[in-house]
């Protein structure tokens, strides 16, 4: 692997960012939406008894601070294809020294850039208004973020695999997911709840662990080593896996000469 290049990979898709104003608004728009979205429900329902209670508003701001850790670097792998189609540029990085291994490199770590950037400006806006920060989670933060840094690049991966396969279209899927992981994560309540009996299905998926893990800590209770470390075995799979769906992606997207639908 070669640094200046996955160097110049991030500085590509810097330059893109800065020079286009509408894109902060993953940054520095939807995110503080978002937030005061979920804190204002859960300032009304921690009032609507009587008694307020800090713990509801903790745990949905909570919820959507971590899953924008999620949605952000999933969006940045997920979105690095169409900024190359939009611009017709996807047959000239194929062309270039740059390996997939690379150029995938180099979209993940500048989604960590965009991500920091994003938790700045939500915990500054949640510490503002609602005084609630993620140092409430202690150390514990760090395992959880990072673990929903991975399952976002996982993400990413896939819904990459399948643009290259599918085309455009399938970019509706950078979005969608985002809400289909929202459901079955359980960011803001037990997988159990969930209708049908569909919870017991979903109650070792590696995101709903992450978040299960935050709610124990935000009610007092410390988190359970055994549910972090189940999480990041499950995490790493999936990461595998997606990775091995992209790699073989693109090697269909290559083989049949998908390539001339952007060209």
């Amino acid at each position: 692997m070669n640094v200046i290049r996955v160097a110049a990979v991030i500085r590509r898709h810097w330059l893109v960012l800065w020079r286009g104003p509408h894109r902060w608004f993953e940054i520095a728009f939807w995110p503080v939406m978002d937030a005061i979205l979920w804190g204002s429900l859960g300032l009304y329902l921690s009032t609507a008894a009587g008694t307020p209670d800090a713990t509801v508003v903790a745990l949905l701001l909570g919820g959507i601070t971590l899953f924008w850790t999620l949605t952000v670097v999933q969006m940045t792998v997920s979105l690095s294809v169409t900024d190359e189609t939009n611009t017709r540029n996807l047959l000239n990085v194929l062309t270039t020294s740059v390996t997939p291994t690379e150029y995938l490199f180099g979209v993940a770590a500048f989604g960590l850039m965009k991500l920091t950037m994003t938790m700045t400006t939500i915990s500054v806006m949640t510490a503002l208004i609602y005084g609630f920060t993620l140092n409430s989670l202690g150390w514990n933060a760090l395992p959880i973020v990072l673990l929903l840094i991975v399952n976002g690049w996982a993400l990413g991966f896939i819904i990459l695999g399948l643009i290259l396969r599918f085309g455009p279209s399938a970019e509706i899927l950078t979005w969608g997911l985002n809400y289909v992981m929202l459901s079955i994560s359980g960011v803001f309540f037990p997988v159990s709840a969930l209708p049908g009996g569909v919870g017991e299905y979903l109650a070792y998926l590696p995101t709903g662990l992450a978040f299960e893990a935050m709610r124990t800590i935000l009610r007092g209770e410390p988190a359970r080593a055994n549910t972090l470390w189940l999480a990041a075995l499950g995490s790493l799979i999936v990461l595998v896996l997606a990775l091995a769906f992209c790699s073989w992606m693109l090697r269909i997207f290559r083989h049949r000469g998908f390539v001339t639908r952007y060209s």
